[in-house]
This record gives C-alpha cells, structure tokens and sequence, in this order.
C-alpha cells in the first residue's frame, strides 16, 4: 500500500477517508464469521482482530461495502445526493457473490427493469440501509437539516419500514457527529453524543429511540464486560433495531478505532454489519491515520473497487465540500 504521511490529507479528507476505510475494513474483518455466536467466534479465533478467508479472500468487504461504495461514488459525481444517481449506482456494481440478500436482489432486477428508485423499496425492518450509509453521514456533516432528508431518503430506496428509516438516520447522524467531534478534537462522551441520537430517532420510531438510551451510560471496564452488556442488550442480528445500537455502543464504549471495530466483530451474529456501522463511525472520529495499517494492507484493492479507489473518492469528497 502507497504509504500516506498524515500532511497528505487535509483534516477533513483524513475523517471523511477514514470513516470510508473505516466501513470497508470492519465489513472484512467481520465477514468470515458473519451469522456465528460470539461463543462460536471465540472458540475457533479467541478474539478475532485479524483478517482471516471465509467465503471470500481474507480482506474481502461483502455488499455492505459495494453499496456504500456506489453510494460515494453518486454523491463525488453529482455533488450531493440524488437518489436516482444512487440506485443507478447500485445497479452498476451489483454483484450476488458479495452476499445481497434475496430481497436485495429482487429490487435490483426492478430497477434494471426500468422502475424508478422511489418505487422499489419494500417494508423491510432490516439494517441493510444503515449499514451503507456512512458516506452520507460524512458528506452533509455540517448540514444537519440535509442529512436528516438525504439519509430518510436513502434509505427508503430499499427500506420503508419505520425501524429501518430510524436506524439509517441514526447511523448518518452518528457519523456526521463523530467526524465533527474528531475535527474539533473533543472527546466521545455517550452521555452528550446519544441524546440527539434518540431525539431524531423518536420522530420515526420510539422504540428504535428508547433502545439507545442505555448507550448514554457508563460502559462496563473490560472487553469481555463490555460484550457481555451490548450482547444482554441487543440481539446483534440483521434488524436495525437489534444492530445500531450495538455498533454505535462498540464506538462509544471503547478509546480507538481498533478496540471499537474488534468489539464489534466480536459480538456475533451480524458481524460484518456490525464491524461496517462501528468502522464508520470510529473512521469518521479517529481518522484514516489512526487506522492499523496492516489491516488497510490487507483490506481488498481491486481496480475501481478497492481501498485506494475509496480512499481516492474520499478524498475528492472532502476537495468538494471545502471548495463548496
């Protein structure tokens, strides 16, 4: 990998890359054992903080990162959201063998049919739109009121159900918070970063509110107690109601970017959206620099749609919001 001095990104760029990276490395760290218990996990690999073959190479992202790619890719091309732009996108990069789901699948082949993205998306309480979102977070970070609109809107191209409209805005609004905390270099405090979280959330959905507000406490001392809680507290599974919140505690209850992504992937179950929604979040905080370098050397870097194509697309990301 191209070895980047931290003087080669601006701030900005270096958030809004390492909330990209971010998402694509938790996605492979947590693929090989996605649907696994955490029992399941520590008995095959004690902690899993390496990048390991399952069903694709070690370093793989699944379609978890494809989507949040296209995503990147309609936001640099036409300077903002647009959300025909986006499922245009999708249907470009829309590969089965990264792990879409069956319903997933079903509305790519309406929309190659020549239905329009407004009409496609069904009543799925899934965390599939929560799980890509992290490049819009990080693109209207400083325009709150267009990322509540961009993100509902986003979301809504394949999910309708009022627990996945409030999981996705969640994790916009997490990242956009995280990267504007990490430009001003002030810490991650639960009990100031979940209220507003919670606020936006009851608006769609109250239950997917009430389910954050234990994030807002102290965290238990120690990995294994902090697994315990997230794992007593949320099912960890495909839901955005039981997979947000564990995410976003796997961020806030940690004090690095590798703590929170290996936490995360740890908690089972879900693990590549898990690792993806915390990998954001914590990118978008701690930066690209604060990323271990022997996982971005790891994490896949095939023409267009690898690690130096998101990083690239970050980057210009960052160029066009500082120029705009």
């Amino acid at each position: 990998m191209e070895k980047r001095k931290k003087s080669d990104f601006s701030p900005l760029a270096d958030r809004f890359a390492g909330s990209c990276a971010g998402l694509l490395i938790g996605d492979a760290l947590g693929a090989p054992v996605e649907g696994w218990p955490w029992q399941r996990i520590m008995r095959r690999h004690g902690w899993l903080e390496e990048m390991v073959p399952g069903r694709l190479p070690a370093g793989s992202y699944t379609d978890d990162g494809q989507m949040a790619l296209g995503l990147l890719e309609s936001l640099v091309r036409e300077e903002g959201f647009d959300p025909a732009a986006c499922a245009a996108r999708w249907l470009v990069l829309y590969d089965p063998a990264r792990g879409y789901g069956r319903r997933i699948g079903g509305i790519m082949a309406a929309l190659d049919q020549g239905r329009s993205w407004d009409t496609v998306g069904t009543e799925s309480y899934g965390n599939g739109a929560a799980m890509r979102i992290g490049p819009l977070g990080a693109w209207y970070h400083s325009s709150p009121e267009r990322l509540v609109q961009a993100a509902l809107e986003s979301a809504s191209i394949t999910h309708r159900h009022p627990q996945a409209l409030a999981g996705a805005l969640v994790q916009a609004l997490a990242v956009a918070q995280a990267l504007c905390l990490g430009l001003e270099r002030r810490p991650l405090d639960p009990a100031k970063f979940i209220p507003p979280l919670i606020r936006s959330a009851k608006e769609i959905d109250p239950e997917s509110a009430g389910r954050l507000e234990p994030l807002s406490g102290p965290p238990p001392r120690g990995r294994e107690a902090l697994r315990e809680r997230l794992t007593s507290l949320f099912a960890c599974d495909v839901r955005a109601v039981e997979a947000v919140g564990p995410a976003l505690g796997a961020v806030l209850w940690t004090g690095s970017f590798k703590e929170a992504v290996v936490l995360a992937v740890n908690l089972g179950r879900d693990t590549d959206t898990l690792g993806a929604m915390a990998g954001a979040v914590a990118g978008a905080y701690y930066g690209l620099s604060a990323i271990p370098v022997r996982w971005l050397e790891t994490l896949e870097n095939g023409p267009l749609q690898g690690r130096d194509y998101m990083i690239e697309l970050a980057g210009k990301a960052a160029k066009l919001l500082s120029a705009g």
